[in-house]
């Protein structure tokens, strides 16, 4: 065993091996569309080890020492104190999504930005009448700090809004969903896949699963049928997405101060853990609408 290694362990089970095999195809097929070569990821791997197994598994709230560092990660020890003394990789959303977030919530929860049918009113982009709706005062109404037109340009660059002919200002996703815009995208996937995993995980080590985690399979269906059902399917996951996102904005408006604190995220899975310290994290609940 190489001073790199750590302490032998045993052979995983089989099902874990496959399972894991299936989950990261994906995930290395992307890296390599994206030059993320083995050695980065390797390095990589060894300071989330590091960083899980001093967040989680501590013993009676004392540090991890780096003896048990390396019992539970198999790094060695001095390989293990090497990474602790690095800085970790940090970063929340990007400020587009944490502002932009806010922004939308407004526009989709206020009533002097929806219309009759309770739908998000398409909204001058400059004040034409005394009512003083407009996209222009929308933004003001959140940040004073940034030109609406800056905002305007943005959404359009993500595809969250059109702007007609008539200057009238469109929003076109029910949350902040860019569909254009690699570091917001990057942001979206890295949560919700990140939930998605620790949701299915807490399922298969628990003998009462506690988290909603399910799909719908088939395996061999007529192509010409395929356009139809995914049509079906993002129109049922919208409804449900509206129906919760609706609900939490509601419980969110009207419940009290104080407490403690759950984030949740639902796709067709549902998570929550312990709500998040930095608003950098939690932004608002327009954001859950993706």
């Amino acid at each position: 065993m190489s001073e790199a290694d750590g302490p032998h362990q045993s052979e995983p089970p089989r099902a874990i091996l496959i399972a894991l095999r299936a989950m990261l195809r994906p995930l290395v097929a992307f890296l390599i569309r994206h030059q993320i070569h083995h050695g980065y990821l390797s390095n990589l791997l060894k300071s989330l080890y590091i960083e899980v197994a001093e967040r989680d598994f501590q013993l009676d709230e004392k540090r991890v020492t780096l003896s048990r560092l390396s019992l539970l990660t198999g790094i060695h020890r001095r390989e293990a104190k090497r990474i602790r003394e690095q800085d970790a990789i940090e970063g929340g959303p990007p400020f587009s999504i944490t502002l932009g977030a806010q922004i939308i919530a407004r526009w989709m929860g206020d009533s002097p930005w929806q219309g009759r049918d309770g739908q998000p009113r398409a909204l001058p982009r400059e004040t034409r009448g005394s009512d003083g709706i407009s996209f222009d005062e929308l933004v003001r109404s959140v940040s004073v700090d940034l030109h609406p037109r800056s905002i305007l340009d943005e959404w359009i660059r993500l595809g969250l809004v059109e702007c007609d002919e008539d200057d009238l200002v469109r929003l076109r996703s029910v949350g902040f969903v860019p569909t254009r815009g690699f570091d917001e995208k990057a942001h979206f996937i890295g949560r919700n896949v990140r939930d998605h995993m620790s949701a299915a995980f807490a399922n298969l080590d628990s003998d009462t699963p506690p988290f909603l985690e399910r799909s719908t399979y088939y395996g061999s269906l007529p192509a010409d049928a395929v356009p139809e059902l995914a049509n079906l399917a993002r129109e049922a996951g919208q409804d449900a997405l509206v129906r919760v996102n609706d609900r939490a904005r509601e419980i969110k408006n009207t419940a009290e101060e104080g407490g403690e604190r759950r984030r949740i995220n639902f796709g067709v899975y549902f998570y929550e853990d312990a709500a998040a310290s930095s608003d950098s994290e939690a932004t608002t609940e327009a954001e859950d609408d993706d």
